[in-house]
């Protein structure tokens, strides 16, 4: 399947709103909630705002991983970008309809390439120690497990901590 990382922009937002409420339950299953809050479309456009007010900023860059046809399959991102340090800490998710296709690890190879390009060195990013899915996908990406952290969260019922990985680019 041919994909493309496209820069997140205000004309997204009810796209991305709406492919968020699809896949919030398969979401929440690997990562904590983001709150019942978030899925108030108002409160919504209030954090994409944000968001693209960081964007803008040059402190984080917000992809979504779209088809042929524009349709949102998933959602990249590079955030807290140091650039006197070259790095940046990656995070996905695709949407439970697109997984097991290989759309995170392309996307993510996608990723890869354009902040090489852009001058960065090192990426960064964490899982939770359940996620063995994701930590293959960044392994497959040459993403080298750093550690995993002695803080243990609470999720779904499930003690979990994270595991940090970094890739030189």
């Amino acid at each position: 399947m041919d994909i493309t990382i496209e820069k997140l922009q205000l004309p997204d937002a009810r796209n991305l709103f709406e492919f968020e409420m699809v896949n919030r339950e398969y979401f929440e299953e690997m990562v904590p909630s983001r709150g019942d809050e978030f899925y108030n479309y108002d409160t919504f456009m209030e954090r994409l705002g944000s968001l693209l007010k960081e964007q803008a900023q040059g402190l984080s860059s917000f992809f979504l991983i779209k088809n042929n046809d524009g349709l949102i399959l998933g959602r990249i991102n590079i955030a807290d970008i140091d650039e006197f340090k070259s790095l940046g800490y990656i995070g996905y998710r695709v949407g439970k309809d697109h997984i097991g296709k290989g759309l995170a690890q392309l996307a993510l190879k996608l990723l890869a390439d354009k902040m090489r390009n852009e001058g960065f060195e090192r990426l960064l990013a964490k899982t939770t120690s359940n996620n063995i899915a994701s930590q293959r996908i960044l392994e497959k990406n040459g993403f080298i497990k750093r550690s995993t952290g002695d803080e243990e969260i609470m999720m779904n019922g499930q003690s979990v901590n994270f595991v940090h990985f970094i890739r030189f680019l």
